[in-house]
């Protein structure tokens, strides 16, 4: 266990690729590579992985990386005119060595990196922007991703963009999973033609096929998983929506970089801003964050335990 927070540069022995390894004096990890901005792997002071990432995943541009949390940018899914979930996780980011000041301060174990508009870009999408984003682990352990997006174009043309953190869970069982916090809000069906509907369960749980993005959440939702009495605690600012998707088995075996009975033990549940897409205007700064606790829970009596509903009401 380290006795100090550590931030290390090295190429991953596998795939080739440039990634950070970010570790807490408690013991804590993070793994971000520069190839998509992406955060691959999460361990907790046991070392246990708390993102899924597929082991058919390919870490091999342009191939988007399938697992960790994907940084879906300037559009998600197929809500926009571009490439699905758009071009952010496909490109390769640069280290920020000199980052603007933070509005609120954050853990010292962190990482910048920025993305910028490149000619390629530029011919799909013609704006000129800066992407910066700040990869951060808490004391305890806690996972937090700040992104500022920046209007750095010079010709007085505002941008619009659709934004979402998408963020792969690893899961016992996703039978005995449930979503908290979504209870009775409206949401797009994207199985349905993006259809309007409303939320009827006293939690969301899953028996199929489900890829739905929940508006006006609220700012914190939870996770639980029964079988691993884990509780995953996802706070969010600047982003109103939630994205929840899991393949199940057709469309699972369908995909090439997913294994036909991976959907079991993973899924997506990210902070998103779908519904009403952000707009800036030359010189305008739009920042996002999503932080995630994850914390031991108990369902004999069917509630969370006091560690968790402490981790709810603070930051």
């Amino acid at each position: 266990m380290a006795e100090t927070a550590t931030v290390e540069r090295m190429k991953d022995s596998a795939t080739g690729l440039d990634k950070f390894v970010l570790r807490e004096a408690r013991g804590s990890s993070v793994e971000v590579h520069l190839y998509g901005g992406q955060v691959t792997f999460w361990k907790n002071n046991f070392g246990h992985q708390l993102l899924f990432v597929s082991n058919k995943a390919t870490f091999k541009p342009p191939k988007a990386i399938r697992g960790g949390i994907q940084i879906c940018f300037p559009q998600l899914g197929n809500h926009g005119a571009l490439e699905q979930h758009g071009f952010a996780r496909n490109r390769f980011w640069s280290v920020d060595e000199s980052p603007p000041p933070f509005p609120v301060a954050t853990s010292s174990c962190h990482i910048d990196l920025i993305l910028k508009s490149s000619q390629e870009d530029l011919k799909i999408w013609p704006y000129s922007y800066e992407f910066r984003l700040r990869v951060a682990l808490s004391p305890r352990g806690d996972l937090i991703l700040t992104s500022r997006i920046r209007n750095i174009s010079s010709d007085g043309k505002p941008f619009q963009f659709t934004f979402a953190y998408h963020t792969y869970f690893s899961v016992s069982d996703i039978s005995e999973v449930r979503v908290e916090g979504l209870e009775t809000l409206d949401y797009l069906d994207n199985l349905k033609s993006k259809n309007r509907c409303t939320e009827q369960g006293d939690a969301v749980v899953f028996e199929s096929e489900v890829d739905k993005v929940y508006l006006s959440a609220p700012p914190k939702i939870v996770i639980i998983d029964h079988e691993k009495k884990r509780t995953f605690v996802l706070r969010k600012e600047g982003l109103p929506d939630v994205v929840v998707w899991n393949p199940w088995d057709k469309k699972a075996k369908a995909m090439p970089d997913f294994g036909d009975d991976e959907y079991k033990n993973m899924l997506c549940v990210g902070a998103a801003a779908i519904e009403k897409p952000i707009t800036l205007r030359p010189g305008e700064e739009w920042l996002g964050k999503q932080e995630i606790s994850a914390v031991p829970s108990s369902y004999s009596s069917g509630q969370l335990d006091p560690e968790v509903i402490r981790r709810m009401h603070t930051i």
